[in-house]
């Protein structure tokens, strides 16, 4: 019977089938730390999705690169020597790489590899990635009179279709970027169809939404948050925030989520709601 030989340490390695334990092994003690990379990795694609993985000396698992959706994830650990890809500069000749995405120490690490196979950044940008492992603060979030809360109705699409549209707008494409209304359609068909979603409603129109991102082992990541802009400053956002965060606490999963540097009010509202802060965190846009 043939044995598989030992993999070369210090080196990269495509990840198989029967391998697959050890990187959610190496994740799991991370998951703080990657929740979208935990989540692309559950989800991903053997056709279109890569894993790769650099061995240590136990057994398992001391670096993982997951390419998945034309980005990258990478989730190195402690190891602080990585090692410049060999397949890298014939995996970027075939696949389009839009984005880098990670704690900023990992990013940083890869984005000297992407500009070495000639990729070159055109925005980075700075988050805050925050963890909530308590229960909720008790803090009472009055919000304006006749504020409702509530998951949104199937015939409200266009409505949601509309805020997230000025949601990617303001918080998620790098400058420059347009705005591609059929990939937004797609994108707030999907939240509603796979995600939790929570809407506020004021004057019978629908003012905001939350929703989570992503889920992992024992995390639910939060993303979306949006309020319209007229409607800022009336205590929506927090009040909404807050009553999402509780209800997926109830459910058993623990939160993550990342919110710009430069959004100190949000950063505000979530240390309030008991949202602790993690790591710095990066998105690189190419």
């Amino acid at each position: 019977m043939k044995t598989r030989s030992k993999k070369k340490l210090n080196c990269w390695h495509k990840i198989r089938n029967d391998e697959r334990h050890k990187a959610e092994a190496f994740l799991r003690e991370r998951e703080k730390y990657c929740v979208s990379a935990s989540w692309r990795f559950l989800s991903m694609k053997e056709s279109c999705d890569h894993v790769w993985y650099m061995p240590e000396a136990g057994g398992g698992i001391s670096a993982l690169l997951i390419h998945n959706r034309q980005s990258l994830f990478p989730v190195f650990g402690k190891n602080s020597q990585i090692p410049a890809p060999r397949f890298l500069s014939r995996f970027l000749c075939k696949v389009y790489i839009h984005a880098i995405q990670g704690l900023r120490e990992d990013a940083e690490r890869l984005e000297v590899l992407m500009e070495e196979q000639g990729y070159s950044a055109v925005e980075r940008i700075e988050y805050e990635l925050m963890n909530l492992d308590s229960k909720a603060s008790s803090v009472t979030w009055a919000g304006p009179s006749g504020l409702i809360l509530r998951p949104p109705l199937p015939k409200e699409e266009d409505a949601l279709f509309a805020l997230q549209s000025a949601y990617e707008k303001e918080e998620v494409l790098p400058a420059n970027a347009n705005l591609d209304p059929a990939v937004v359609r797609l994108n707030i068909q999907n939240i509603l169809k796979k995600e939790q979603v929570l809407v506020a409603e004021l004057d019978g129109q629908i003012v905001g939404k939350i929703n989570t991102s992503a889920e992992s082992f024992t995390r639910y990541q939060i993303g979306g948050v949006y309020v319209r802009p007229d409607c800022r400053n009336l205590g929506i956002g927090s009040k909404m925030t807050a009553a999402f965060a509780e209800g997926l606490l109830a459910q058993g999963k623990w939160l993550s989520l990342f919110v710009k540097k430069r959004n100190l009010a949000a950063c505000k509202v979530y240390r309030k709601i008991g949202f602790n802060v993690t790591a710095d965190y990066r998105i690189t846009y190419y």
